[in-house]
């Protein structure tokens, strides 16, 4: 398996301490910023317009989504000597996020637990039933691991768009998540000198988490009483909390990609890697939006 601590360090989305790059166009975190804008902003406006419009459609998106972040993080698995069970984790992915449109999260925990007991047995006769399986339960765990990490956080974006008021929730998650974003970018360029988690993510500081933290929290406010109706406190509690989990999730993301020894998850949108790379805070913060809004509001 691969383990390799001394991998080189992925370079994160969200700013903090270090030095410039070499090249022009690489900004402090690693990134031809140019094209990282370009595509972040097409992306932004892509979504707007389905939400406006045509909001059901975001089902799709989110789908076809995971489809390919399945088959990057599978990839990247398979290459780092994790031998992942691809076809059922891609359909039972979909099965995951498309039960919960009539089925809500029921649909959603019936679909999971079935796709974990299909992905125990496909392992188990992967290589026939003549020979036993090679590294059963690290290759189990990692099959789960992604299940659980992309389809089953993904489902809770996905099923806000049928809930009440449900474009203006996917809404507030795109604006918080960017929100946060840009503050920590800012925050990080600007003033980040004390690195958050060294041995995880060193372009990760105190200050840009600081900068998440105010610049995503006004975003949740705002959100909460323009989109939503609700009062302003509903945003104060979403913004910080949604903040956190953004953070921690780049984080998990910055360490599988260390033990696998990668920058990136793949190569699909120029400036930010593959589309696994723009998912990575979007997945925890998809459940703490549904958690925090079912409840409030």
């Amino acid at each position: 398996m691969a383990t390799d601590a001394s991998a080189p360090e992925p370079a994160d989305s969200s700013a903090g301490a270090g030095a410039p790059e070499n090249g022009d166009k690489k900004s402090r975190a690693g990134r031809n910023l140019p094209a990282a804008i370009g595509v972040g902003v097409s992306l932004g406006v892509s979504i707007i317009l389905i939400l406006l419009f045509a909001p059901k459609i975001w089902y799709g998106v989110v789908a076809v989504a995971f489809a390919i972040a399945t088959w990057e993080v599978a990839k990247r698995l398979r290459d780092g000597g994790y031998q992942v069970a691809f076809w059922p984790l891609l359909i039972g992915g979909q099965a995951i996020i498309w039960s919960g449109w009539p089925w809500g999260q029921t649909g959603v925990l019936t679909a999971f637990a079935g796709t974990v007991l299909v992905v125990m047995v496909w392992m188990l006769l992967a290589q026939g039933i003549s020979r036993a399986p090679e590294h059963y339960l690290p290759n189990l765990a990692a099959s789960v691991f992604v299940l659980s990490w992309l389809p089953l956080l993904a489902s809770f974006g996905a099923h806000m768009v049928v809930q009440d008021h449900g474009a203006a929730r996917v809404a507030t998650l795109m604006v918080v998540v960017v929100c946060s974003d840009v503050g920590g970018y800012a925050a990080g360029v600007l003033f980040g000198k004390h690195p958050m988690a060294p041995a995880i993510s060193p372009k990760k500081s105190w200050e840009g988490l600081v900068g998440s933290l105010v610049v995503g929290t006004t975003g949740a406010v705002l959100c909460g009483i323009f989109l939503l109706d609700a009062h302003w406190w509903v945003g104060a509690i979403l913004g910080p909390v949604l903040v956190v989990c953004a953070t921690l999730g780049d984080l998990v993301e910055s360490q599988v990609k260390r033990d696998l020894g990668i920058k990136d998850m793949g190569t699909l949108l120029p400036g930010h890697g593959g589309i696994m790379d723009r998912l990575d805070s979007l997945l925890p913060s998809a459940f703490i939006v549904w958690a925090v809004l079912t409840a409030l509001l």
